[in-house]
């Protein structure tokens, strides 16, 4: 039973899954046992040559155990939140995100790096901060804040409300200086609302978006256009990819390199867009240098890779469960799907952007109905009247922000494209949130969600084995 050979990204993928689950159990179990995790890895890296089902097993099991260890330490770090609840304090922290004025005019933001003063405490993990006293809060801005640490749910370990914040240091950096010209910019030559949407499509900025277009996305299900996500970042891969495969491979790679390496410093570094980034430039260089990088493999790997990183991923960020099931749909079910329906053909730019918006739709829509309740009923007539205009959209921003940058004399009738494609998606994204019924609330239960995702699968497998055996077929014939 342990002759059968199984391949080296087989047993990475295994070792990578047991790492996510032993560090999801951590929350659970405990256990730290180095000299345990020692002898079974030693016994586990003996037997990983064999390449059978034995050494397959030891490779989980040690992998399971690693995770265990490493969410033990964490779980350590997220325990000393606990004995700060409900105590006021002050701590000095920096500012993970550009403020946005909140409830009751508060200014509202994320830190992290946290050091609780004057014992220089320093704490895991970031906090959600809501308070007042200075005018602003920019990203990387080094500030004290002083009130009552809660409790709270998500991706922040804990929060301050009504807290009083006064500013250390302002972050001086010559990318968020560019950053907020290219937006000054962008909104002396576009009108409102249209500039802020703009800049949410191209920079996943939303804190400038008025209310009413958030909420009309929501309910069209296309807030995921202006998500501080690797959505659009997908989008500008697969589409420099399509637009310069024919000239060659090279120029295709490199323009695909260097749009994904601007839009990663434009939107800031974030958590999200790092994700991306990384599952995006595997891809790219295996398509370059002609590897078959297995798509779940890449998942896999970049997802214990982040959980390695920040165990608190896994255990409070829906942003984390959100982005890899997006992953998911869109490296492994829009491919399948797409050969299925062409049978074999390539599939066309247009064609191959709404089937990846659908498949990543499908693959976060049971996680959205458990934790958010609600499902729009209309999101994939939304998406295919929307979707496809995306990259033409996202490029006559950037050309629109430059100019108001630089020439802002002659930018409004340069970014006059930009306003116009601007404006339909907007009246077709308010015109389809007036439709009755548009959205629903509709929660399910976590065993509801996981039968979901177990048909999902299922389906997958079924329609990756159709696309094996018509190969098969065609290569007989």
């Amino acid at each position: 039973m342990f002759r059968r050979q199984f391949n080296r990204t087989t047993i990475i993928t295994v070792g990578c899954i047991g790492f996510i689950v032993g560090l999801g159990l951590a929350r659970r179990v405990v256990f730290s046992s180095s000299s345990i995790i020692c002898i079974i890895l030693f016994i586990a890296v003996v037997n990983v040559k064999k390449r059978n089902l034995l050494s397959v097993a030891l490779i989980m099991v040690a992998a399971i155990l690693v995770g265990l260890a490493r969410g033990h330490a964490y779980m350590q770090k997220a325990a000393e939140y606990q004995t700060l609840i409900g105590e006021p304090m002050s701590i000095t922290a920096e500012a993970e995100t550009d403020a946005i004025y909140g409830n009751n005019g508060q200014l509202s933001f994320d830190v992290s790096h946290v050091v609780v003063e004057p014992s220089h405490r320093k704490l895991a993990g970031k906090v959600k901060v809501e308070g007042r006293g200075i005018p602003m809060v920019y990203r990387g801005d080094l500030v004290q804040v002083s009130g009552g640490m809660s409790a709270t749910r998500g991706s922040a370990q804990a929060r301050f409300s009504f807290a009083k914040l006064s500013l250390v240091r302002r972050h001086k950096s010559w990318l968020d200086n560019f950053r907020r010209r290219f937006i000054a910019g962008m909104q002396s030559v576009v009108p409102e609302p249209e500039a802020s949407f703009g800049t949410g499509l191209l920079l996943g900025q939303r804190s400038t978006i008025p209310k009413q277009i958030n909420d009309e996305l929501s309910v069209t299900g296309l807030t995921h256009l202006v998500a501080v996500s690797g959505y659009n970042l997908t989008i500008i891969i697969v589409a420099a990819r399509k637009l310069f495969g024919k000239a060659s491979k090279f120029q295709s790679t490199l323009s695909a390199a260097t749009l994904m390496l601007i839009f990663v410093l434009l939107t800031g570094l974030s958590s999200s867009i790092v994700r991306a980034a990384m599952v995006s430039g595997l891809s790219l260089l295996a398509w370059y240098y002609g590897r078959q990088f297995k798509p779940l493999l890449l998942i896999v790997l970049t997802a214990a890779a982040t959980t390695l990183w920040n165990p608190f991923y896994l255990w409070s960020d829906i942003g984390w469960y959100l982005s890899y099931f997006a992953f998911f749909g869109v490296l492994l079910i829009a491919p399948i799907s797409n050969q299925v329906i062409s049978r074999g053909k390539p599939a066309k730019l247009v064609g191959g952007l709404i089937a990846e918006t659908i498949s990543a739709q499908l693959m976060t829509l049971p996680i959205i109905m458990y934790i958010f309740g609600r499902v729009s009923n209309i999101s994939l007539v939304s998406n295919v009247m929307v979707v496809p205009l995306v990259p033409v959209a996202m490029l006559l921003t950037l050309f629109a922000g430059l100019c108001g940058m630089f020439m802002p004399v002659l930018g409004g009738w340069l970014a006059w494209p930009a306003k116009v494609l601007l404006t339909y998606m907007l009246d077709v994204t308010a015109l389809f949130s007036r439709i009755p019924h548009a959205a629903v609330e509709k929660k399910i239960d976590v065993v509801t969600m996981l039968l979901a995702y177990g048909l999902i699968l299922l389906l997958t497998i079924i329609l990756g084995r159709t696309l094996v055996r018509r190969n098969r077929q065609n290569m007989l014939q």
